[in-house]
């Protein structure tokens, strides 16, 4: 266990060593952020007074061997922007993005159980055509397009929600409901197939011969080697919520990481950019390496093989 774990971390490592690379020198190719912060009748010696307290003078690798170097020193650099510690805006702005999207996971997963596990049970039957049908359009269904609908649909014309924010419950609804929408569809197609595969094995049928009760056979003993594949699907789809919520939060005004960085972008924030991509790929990867475990507790080949 101690080697499989040591070996997922060196991975992960590597992957992100790759990307402060890769963020680093594509957010440079966007421009000087002088053109956006200085008035356009600055004079050059301003522009250049701008330019080298920022160290935007020196060539790319130069800043980079800067930045790594103040990175190891727990120091993501400064807001240009806000004028405060580029990782101090991000970790005021994730635990809003790490709440949303653990809030729609879990009722995302919570649901796909149940009617994937229902729809399995007697397949064929209406139950399970509608989950079908349903979970296939609710996993096509584009992100920005439900969220564009559901405003005009709740906020414009019935007047129900509010359009954007972060307040009371009901600022939560939507979000949380477009954001789920996607990974639940895929969820209950990977349990209902799952399902079916495991309560066609051979254990289940010498259970179903003792008289062991049906709702033991599918909630029990079933249900946990079926699940298995579904939580691979789950930690694909956690970490892709970092993807969604960049257009769910953007839409809705939500102040998360995904709001932060789109606007970051455009306002040239290098340090809040990189630190924004850098600590989301940590989350990222950290829910892959718990993904990983869970395998290990569910599958004890895997433990052996470690």
């Amino acid at each position: 266990m101690r080697q499989f774990l040591a070996r997922r971390i060196f991975h992960s490592l590597i992957s992100l060593v790759g990307l402060l690379v890769l963020v680093f020198f594509l957010a440079r190719l966007t421009g000087n952020p002088g053109d956006l912060y200085l008035p356009l009748d600055s004079s050059i010696e301003t522009r250049q007074a701008f330019t080298e307290k920022h160290g935007y003078d020196d060539p790319a690798y130069i800043q980079f061997g800067r930045y790594v170097r103040d990175l190891l020193s727990g120091d993501m650099g400064e807001s240009v922007r806000k004028k405060r510690p580029a990782l101090e805006i991000v970790l005021e702005a994730i635990p809003v993005t790490l709440m949303l999207a653990a809030s729609a996971m879990f009722l995302a997963l919570v649901g796909a159980v149940i009617v994937g596990a229902r729809a399995a049970y007697r397949p064929g039957g209406v139950f399970d055509r509608v989950a079908s049908i349903s979970s296939l359009v609710s996993a096509s269904a584009p992100d920005f397009w439900i969220a564009i609908t559901a405003i005009i649909v709740f906020s414009v014309h019935l007047q129900w929600l509010p359009t954007s924010g972060l307040g009371g419950p009901i600022y939560w609804i939507m979000p949380v409901c477009v954001l789920l929408i996607r990974p639940f569809g895929l969820l209950v197609q990977v349990v209902r197939s799952s399902m079916l595969t495991v309560l066609s094995a051979a254990y289940i049928k010498t259970a179903r011969a003792k008289g062991v009760k049906e709702k033991s056979i599918v909630f029990v003993h079933a249900l946990r080697n079926a699940m298995i594949p579904v939580i691979t699907v789950a930690g694909d789809q956690a970490a892709a919520m970092a993807n969604g919520a960049v257009i769910v939060e953007t839409i809705f005004g939500w102040p998360g990481i995904g709001k932060l960085m789109i606007d970051s972008i455009v306002q040239r924030d290098f340090a809040v950019v990189q630190a924004a991509i850098l600590v989301t790929a940590f989350v990222i990867l950290s829910i892959n390496i718990v993904v990983d475990l869970t395998y290990a507790v569910l599958d004890p080949r895997i433990r052996k093989r470690s």
